[in-house]
């Protein structure tokens, strides 16, 4: 991998829908221009990742781009395939009419992902987080 990639994508490596996303994107990604951290796994610490605790990354997915901002949400997805070349397909979200729709779509998604993929409560995982030996 690159030494500075462009893009570092945070995920839950525990949805399988979400590693399902992150196995493909890492197979399009020839340039190796997207760094995958998984939030789930126990060793991340938010202070590596611009302060972004368990909680947020697993409320909604984070991206971090090469400057340090911070991207959210759909724009994640949108600057994660244009990296791979198949920005065209997210293209549309940033219409007017579009981006809004999709925008609301993710929410609904994020805020019941963890239901959907027979998951724990985000409290619960974060109880649980807190209560493993650091």
């Amino acid at each position: 991998m690159s030494t500075s990639p462009e893009l570092t994508l945070l995920y839950d490596g525990g949805c399988p829908l979400c590693v399902r996303e992150v196995t493909f994107l890492r197979r399009k990604d020839r340039d190796q221009s997207i760094r995958f951290v998984d939030v789930d796994a126990q060793e991340y610490s938010p202070e590596d990742w611009s302060g972004i605790s368990y909680r947020q990354a697993m409320a909604r997915i984070h991206a971090i781009q090469a400057d340090g901002t911070v991207l959210t949400d759909v724009a994640v997805f949108r600057e994660a395939y244009r990296l791979i070349g198949l920005g065209w397909l997210y293209a549309p979200t940033r219409w007017p009419v579009v981006g809004p729709v999709v925008d609301g779509l993710y929410g609904v998604w994020a805020r019941y992902r963890l239901k959907i993929t027979n998951r724990a409560s985000l409290d619960q995982l974060c109880r649980e987080r807190c209560s493993l030996p650091q």
